[in-house]
């Protein structure tokens, strides 16, 4: 493939919306700001158990993921939507929390079909009534999967109803290829290049073809987002990295033709006995690849996590729901 020439931004910004873990006394950090403790214009909810019969409506953390990419371009400011968590009202409410206005958000990006980075889109929808909004997947998103773990019966997936997202008006842009946004400003990366030996993908994982269950470790419709970022490089934005992470980030360096990894960013998914084994190896290829900020989430696992905070300690920023990224 050749290289694609995406149009690098003066700044951009990722603010996440919801990730598994929420740490309020987290402090800012490079370019991460943190919410902090409740302050003045914190958002009160009622509790009657407490004296003054309320207290702070602070961002909840859910096992799911989202995040809402800014970009400045021309002066003018951009909202991107990338997936959207695993509660129908999780979404849309830490949005309020964090005083940001779902109605601005120009394009969605949806990383897979899995329901941790799905099932928000109906609280959203509820929130904003019909829209036209681009929404941006891979063709297999609407597949029906499941997951076989030894010693139980298998726990099926539910998959996002189509109807239900024409339904909404939102316009369906089916792309296995890599495709822009923003006039070149944002490149999904569609399907990604499987190229390292280690990151083989999630092997009790099936899909559901032509009536059969079939093995489906790849989840090809895992597709993450890029930004290029003047003067500091590719700032790179995945959902669960079920294409592996070291893939999506080789991946994205050959797409754009820019060495230069500036930031990793969400779901690297290396949790559980599955992927434990691949950490070190993992760790090395990321060690090399130098970004000057990673910060894995959601689906990263606590071993690795910590592995990568070892390895990478200068780079290492903790993720944490309401924290934003500004680059």
């Amino acid at each position: 493939m050749s290289r694609i020439a995406i149009e690098p931004v003066e700044a951009a910004s990722i603010t996440i919306l919801v990730d598994n873990s929420i740490d309020i006394f987290l402090t800012d950090q490079g370019p991460a700001k943190r919410i902090g403790p409740p302050g003045p214009q914190t958002p009160r909810v009622s509790a009657s158990t407490l004296e003054p019969g309320e207290t702070s409506d602070l961002p909840h953390a859910e096992h799911g993921f989202a995040a809402l990419i800014t970009i400045e371009k021309a002066g003018r400011t951009h909202q991107i939507l990338f997936d959207s968590g695993m509660s129908p009202n999780g979404l849309v409410e830490n949005m309020a929390r964090l005083s940001l206005a779902p109605a601005e958000i120009e394009a969605i990006i949806l990383s897979h079909g899995h329901l941790d980075h799905t099932t928000g889109m109906d609280g959203l929808i509820r929130t904003l009534g019909r829209t036209n909004l681009p929404v941006m997947i891979h063709p297999e998103f609407w597949t029906q999967r499941r997951v076989t773990i030894p010693g139980r019966e298998p726990i099926e997936l539910p998959s996002t109803s189509r109807s239900a997202l024409l339904g909404a008006g939102f316009e369906i842009v089916e792309e296995k290829l890599p495709s822009f946004l923003l006039e070149r400003s944002l490149l999904v990366t569609g399907e990604v290049d499987r190229t390292t030996e280690f990151e083989k993908g999630f092997p009790i994982h099936q899909a559901l073809r032509d009536g059969t269950w079939e093995p489906d470790p790849f989840i090809l419709d895992d597709q993450a987002a890029i930004i290029h970022v003047r003067n500091k490089g590719l700032v790179v934005l995945t959902g669960c990295g079920h294409a592996g992470i070291v893939n999506i980030v080789r991946y994205a360096k050959k797409l754009t033709g820019t060495e230069t990894i500036h930031a990793i960013i969400g779901g690297f998914h290396l949790g559980g006995p599955i992927f434990e084994p691949i950490i070190p190896t993992v760790c090395s290829a990321l060690t090399a690849v130098a970004p000057t900020v990673i910060s894995p989430g959601h689906c990263t696992g606590w071993k690795a996590t910590h592995a990568i905070a070892t390895a990478l300690p200068n780079a290492f920023i903790q993720s944490s729901v309401g924290t934003r990224f500004e680059f």
